[in-house]
């Protein structure tokens, strides 16, 4: 597999470490494409890593070209490549947030295979939930874009009129998880714990309770049934959590940035 990455930003630099760090991604080599190459020169050194700033000759020397630009610059890259995009060869796979595969079609045409990819900021530590969509030819070669993206977390294919909510739940989602652990860390200071302690204490909570459910494929009500007594504490809590409005707090959240994503 050769593969390109136009836009090694953040996101750009993590599918790479998450591409090198993975022995079932094999590939016979990786161009990394930047206008500013000076913070990649290091990655000059490391076999079958190329860097160069020209994306069409990354595009002509690639097979799976991974776009992840900014929403403005998709355009003019899209523009920059397309002359050398052989529907035969290339695969499209973009990570470009809310642009859809009808208008990267528009630009490279319709025969050219098109993956549509929404990660999250997991990806940085091998563990995001990324769910993927494609038209007709991309479907074909959705398999290459599993594995990378699978050596980087999780992946989910979606038909692309769920992109939006998907990137709602697992994209924006990093973010409510995060509130919703710092606001288990504030619970522990207020109840003696210094914030360092707090926070470990939160975090490894959040992270064993995941773990049983993904171990044990069980709903989570039947996790709760395991740790809450008659007249105990685990459900006097859970009860004043849910009059206080938890649960219903958490969807209307997620309506309302669903709402939101859908105005932008």
């Amino acid at each position: 597999m050769k593969i390109a990455i136009l836009g090694v930003g953040n996101l750009g630099y993590s599918i790479a470490l998450g591409i090198l760090s993975q022995d079932q991604i094999e590939y016979e080599s990786l161009y990394l494409s930047k206008r500013n190459i000076e913070s990649l020169k290091s990655w000059d050194n490391i076999p079958k890593v190329r860097i160069t700033t020209d994306n069409a000759k990354a595009v002509r020397n690639s097979e799976k070209i991974i776009i992840a630009v900014q929403p403005s610059q998709l355009n003019s890259i899209l523009n920059e490549i397309k002359e050398d995009l052989n529907p035969k060869k290339h695969t499209i796979i973009s990570v470009v947030t809310g642009r859809k595969i009808e208008q990267i079609a528009e630009i490279v045409g319709k025969d050219i295979p098109i993956i549509r990819s929404m990660p999250n900021t997991a990806i940085s530590v091998g563990q995001s939930m990324t769910c993927l969509s494609a038209n007709g030819s991309g479907k074909k070669n959705i398999e290459c874009a599993k594995t990378i993206f699978n050596a980087l977390g999780k992946t989910l294919f979606i038909e692309e009129e769920l992109m939006q909510a998907a990137t709602v739940i697992c994209a924006s989602g990093i973010a409510f998880w995060m509130r919703l652990i710092r606001a288990t860390t504030q619970g522990a200071v207020q109840l003696g714990f210094d914030a360092d302690e707090a926070q470990e204490l939160s975090v490894q909570t959040c992270l064993g309770a995941a773990s049983l459910l993904v171990k044990s494929g069980n709903h989570p009500e039947k996790e709760i049934d395991k740790v809450t007594t008659p007249s105990g504490c685990t459900i006097e809590g859970l009860n004043e959590m849910e009059h206080q409005g938890l649960s219903s707090s958490l969807i209307k959240g997620l309506v309302a940035s669903f709402e939101k994503i859908n105005q932008i």
